[in-house]
């Protein structure tokens, strides 16, 4: 039984659409990405998942049982981070926590916690000075607090340097590892290709394609072996079909008459696939 279905589900803001014919289901223990442009949907999609918007239409099925009937039990099993953290700047990260954790019925130790995310030695500063970067860590430990077995995420990376998006990407996989469901939106094409077993195209509101990244950049790729050699008249590069490769005698003539500078497959990018399926660019 998937972990999140979603069936024909719609909601406008007055004129304004937010989703409309939205379907896709979601499989427990894995990392599903919601990849699309600003404005597709993705937002109001988690904000309907987290039963902040109640007024849709259509059908929503969380653990099993209709989102409708979960009561405020429901937010003991589930933990959410939006894109702009939500966190008290008057207090200290570690008071954050403690706080939050008051809420729950059961909870991850807050020090515990703060260490996950890379926040420990910052436990005692003011989150007044914190940058945006580690705002957004000690969002995500907020919601990493009641150990929830679905993590909702809108844009997780966004603000963070190079080596703290290393570090949470990590812990994403480590969760999914220990069976945890991750629910994740971004524009990001590298994020969800890095981290996303299956990845939904929405745009305007619905979802065009979900599959997983490696098979769709099969699938969708051109199936060509570039080669990247010096010749006397300089770097010169050649393509071959990847079909019956070890046999293409000016292939393997290639290799055995020059120094080769690079070997690659054409492989495309989400972002390639991403405009070749909608029209639309993810920025």
């Amino acid at each position: 039984m998937p972990i999140i279905e979603v069936e024909k589900v719609r909601k406008y803001y007055g004129e304004v659409r937010g989703v409309d014919d939205l379907s896709f289901s979601v499989e427990r223990g894995e990392i599903y990405g919601f990849l699309g442009p600003n404005g597709a949907g993705k937002t109001t999609t988690v904000k309907i998942l987290v039963k902040i918007l109640k007024d849709y239409e259509g059908t929503v099925k969380i653990l099993g049982r209709d989102l409708r009937e979960w009561g405020k039990e429901y937010y003991n099993r589930i933990g959410v981070s939006f894109e702009f953290p939500a966190v008290y700047s008057r207090l200290t990260a570690l008071e954050n926590l403690e706080f939050f954790a008051s809420f729950y019925k059961r909870h991850l130790d807050p020090v515990e916690t703060l260490k996950m995310v890379g926040l420990d030695k910052e436990a005692d500063q003011l989150v007044s000075g914190f940058s945006k970067g580690m705002k957004k860590k000690l969002d995500l430990a907020r919601a990493l607090l009641p150990d929830p077995e679905i993590l909702f995420l809108d844009e997780p990376l966004e603000g963070l340097d190079p080596a703290s998006a290393r570090r949470i990407k990590d812990l994403l996989l480590e969760m999914r590892e220990n069976g945890k469901t991750i629910f994740l939106t971004t524009h990001n094409m590298y994020v969800a290709d890095e981290l996303c077993d299956r990845v939904a195209f929405i745009v305007e509101g619905s979802v065009r394609l979900v599959d997983n990244p490696s098979e769709l950049k099969v699938k969708m790729g051109k199936r060509v072996v570039k080669v990247e050699y010096v010749s006397n008249e300089g770097v010169k590069t050649a393509e071959f079909p990847l079909e019956n490769l070890g046999g293409n005698e000016e292939f393997l003539r290639i290799l055995r008459e020059h120094e080769i500078r690079r070997i690659n497959t054409e492989e495309p990018t989400l972002e390639d696939i991403f405009l070749k399926v909608t029209g639309r660019r993810l920025v």
